[in-house]
């Protein structure tokens, strides 16, 4: 597991950066905590969440995009799977906890 912190929040916008998306933390009324617009590919995050929301956000938000891997490097690659799969399984832990 990855720990909730400023350093893992840059390495999950570093991901955003090589997909060409823009994060922007902004004041706002997401009912998510988060708005996506898609046709300018840009993430408004709202900034007064703390570090751990932010973060979660920006993996919801990953979990929902048709990510191609082959624009990221090896190691964001790497990365970004390994999120992937931590979400996925907490994605599963959810639904067999709402049973």
């Amino acid at each position: 597991m990855f720990k909730y912190n400023t350093y893992t929040l840059k390495k999950i916008q570093g991901i955003f950066d090589e997909l060409e998306y823009k994060i922007r933390f902004e004041k706002g009324n997401f009912q998510s905590g988060y708005c996506i617009v898609e046709n300018k590919k840009i993430a408004v995050i709202n900034k007064f969440f703390d570090t751990e929301a932010k973060i979660n956000c920006l993996i919801d938000i990953l979990g929902n995009l048709d990510v191609d891997v082959k624009k990221l490097t090896d190691k964001t690659g790497e990365y970004y799977q390994q999120i992937m799969q931590k979400h996925s399984e907490k994605q599963k832990n959810t639904l067999f906890d709402n049973d």
